[in-house]
């Protein structure tokens, strides 16, 4: 089966960041993110350990450790960027100053609620960080995962049965195998990797998904 890669969607992901925005991108495949944004398009990037301005990945051998986002990754910081309280920087994030947060998930509802903090297992060590706040306060949630878990399963489910970081959140799903919108007639699918037929993501499913409208 055709999937994108991680590159792939973290560059797909990063078409939909319009001009101007303000984006926090969580821990892990999201922050891939940075380096994918067009050149030419003003974006304005928030760690919530009180950074805003970052810019892509600094260059082999060019990391500063006293430069890092939320997951304790090296990042450079763009003309303008500045440091602040991690207080500050979460209130940014309640206020609703966020136009985008990109989220990692373990599952996705088919209402847009959305686990991505704890699977319930008893050797998982559970760590939400900022995770609700941003789900609640940013006005746009897209989320970024696998499409399946490593059993197989459909990670994008009728209900979650994992414990909820936020309810009724999530406006935007990016997969290895598609790119679908939360709406409220359902599941909508906008793209799929390429070959991929709609029967096939169908098959793969755990709820019903609707196929991409005329047009897109």
């Amino acid at each position: 089966m055709n999937r994108f890669t991680r590159d792939q969607i973290a560059a797909r992901v990063a078409q939909d960041i319009h001009e101007g925005a303000y984006v926090n991108l969580g821990i892990g495949l999201p922050t891939k993110v940075a380096n994918y944004l067009p050149s030419d398009r003003e974006v304005f990037l928030h760690s919530e350990n009180g950074l805003l301005g970052m810019g892509p990945a600094p260059a082999p051998g060019e990391e500063d450790e006293d430069l890092i986002n939320a997951g304790k990754q090296p990042v450079t910081l763009l003309t303008g960027g500045s440091y602040f309280h991690h207080g500050d920087s979460f209130a940014m994030m309640l206020v609703g100053h966020l136009d985008i947060c990109v989220l990692g998930a373990f599952q996705v509802s088919e209402k847009g609620d959305l686990a991505n903090w704890h699977t319930g297992a008893p050797d998982a060590i559970p760590a939400v960080g900022g995770a609700m706040d941003l789900a609640i306060g940013a006005k746009q949630v897209f989320v970024m995962m696998d499409h399946q878990t490593k059993t197989g399963e459909s990670k994008i489910v009728r209900e979650c049965s994992y414990p909820l970081t936020g309810v009724a959140c999530v406006n935007r799903i990016y997969t290895d195998l598609a790119v679908i919108d939360i709406t409220l007639e359902g599941l909508r699918v906008r793209e799929m990797a390429p070959g991929l037929t709609f029967d096939e993501l169908q098959a793969v499913k755990n709820a019903p998904l609707l196929a991409p409208s005329a047009g897109g």
